[in-house]
């Protein structure tokens, strides 16, 4: 599982600097729940899950939902005290972990409690992430009723010698299945795809994709594998039991994704996301607004044990474990256990990282003098649009795209 980042100790009453407030008014804030269980830890994951067996006496799925629901109500108290004017959520993203192991009537209740704090925006996107092994048709049911718009699949691959490697362990079959139960209802779909698994050839990603596109979602996430330290899957490379992942192998099966995804009608809007016209939405319509408010630097509090929380250069995050993420907020406190406030290079830094791998790109006015020199070569070498560029922003070329980490270091000028 991943480290928590250092910082500062983050005050028990959950305080805030009034700078962290002072622009809320010009600010949207979004909630990310985190439900925290897994039936079954996947070998490449390093987000901060939990199978029953690892989690100990004292914690109980049953009861998370009232906890998480508490740390909604401290949220919107802590915010209420450092000043921060009324804010609708603009989105609402309940990840994991598998959220779908709970009673889809407990995720409606933490949505609840949700609206009942700080209510939704007009227009407020409610996202599910859902393991297709863990939904019923009376589970779409229960969350379109409760105000949910969208669900997001954890498809992976279609392939089961890929899905082996990853240790996922659903059944390829229940994907499609599961997707058309949400449509069912209303809701809008995501499939999210992994790309470069160890042992998966062109040929099974290209399954993968095809899989993917006939399920007629109006959204795909494809993301390359990444090999986090820890990880049961980094142990097995280590020891030479698994290949090491190949960035040209990634590189070709993004290219293939891109190609496959745009010729179904798909846009990319950012670097790993597409959507499309679909169901009476369209591809804007149709993007992940939680998302989108990360990529650009947006507020956010984030429940539930190891959650981040960002407030206009305020960040802090959640103690991990669940057990004694229950003892704080059933006493009343905070269940932050660090903090820091970002200076103006690293948020500067991030501005960068994170805007130029959205399609509306990054306004050139907001670069430094060393990024607005770096354009023109990075427009020669084919990886800035150059038309986009005349109109005052930078947006990444399809070549860009694989190079978005390169032109950003050159806009850094690191």
């Amino acid at each position: 599982m991943p480290t928590q980042p250092e910082g500062d100790p983050a005050p028990r009453d959950g305080a805030l600097p009034a700078a962290s407030v002072a622009r809320a008014a010009e600010r949207t804030l979004s909630l990310y729940v985190h439900v925290p269980f897994c039936a079954v830890r996947c070998g490449y994951c390093d987000f901060n899950t939990y199978t029953m067996d690892q989690l100990g006496d004292g914690v109980s799925r049953d009861d998370y939902h009232r906890d998480a629901a508490a740390e909604v109500r401290f949220a919107r108290s802590v915010l209420d005290a450092a000043g921060a004017p009324p804010r609708a959520l603009h989105s609402v993203f309940f990840g994991g972990g598998t959220p779908t192991l709970l009673p889809a009537r407990e995720l409606a209740s933490m949505l609840e409690q949700a609206r009942e704090s700080f209510g939704l925006a007009s227009g407020a996107e409610v996202t599910v992430e859902a393991n297709p092994d863990s939904v019923t048709p009376e589970t779409f049911e229960v969350l379109a009723g409760a105000g949910v718009t969208r669900v997001s699949f954890g498809m992976q691959s279609a392939v089961p010698h890929v899905l082996a490697v990853l240790e996922r362990t659903h059944t390829p079959a229940n994907v499609p299945r599961a997707v058309g139960w949400a449509k069912a209802q209303g809701l809008g779909t995501s499939v999210d795809l992994i790309y470069g698994t160890p042992g998966e050839s062109v040929a099974d990603w290209e399954a993968s994709l095809d899989a993917a596109l006939a399920m007629d979602s109006d959204h795909v996430s494809a993301y390359s594998l990444i090999i986090e330290d820890g990880t049961k899957l980094a142990a097995q490379m280590r020891r030479g039991e698994v290949p090491l992942v190949d960035p040209d192998d990634q590189a070709e099966k993004y290219t293939l994704a891109d190609a496959k995804l745009a010729s179904a009608g798909f846009q990319w809007y950012e670097v790993s996301n597409w959507s499309r016209d679909a169901h009476g939405r369209t591809a804007r319509q149709n993007r992940s607004e939680h998302n989108l408010a990360y990529w650009r630097d947006q507020d956010w509090w984030g429940i539930g044990p190891g959650a981040h929380s960002h407030s206009d250069g305020v960040r802090w995050w959640n103690i991990k474990h669940p057990l004694p993420y229950t003892h704080r907020v059933r006493a009343g406190e905070s269940p932050a256990v660090g903090r820091e406030t970002l200076d103006a290079d690293t948020r500067y830094v991030e501005h960068v990282m994170l805007g130029i791998r959205i399609r509306e790109g990054l306004p050139l006015a907001t670069l430094r003098p060393e990024g607005r020199r770096a354009v023109a070569g990075l427009i020669a070498d084919g990886w800035l649009d150059g038309p986009a560029a005349l109109t005052g922003t930078a947006v990444l070329t399809d070549a860009g795209r694989l190079m978005a980490d390169a032109v950003t270091r050159r806009l850094l000028n690191w």
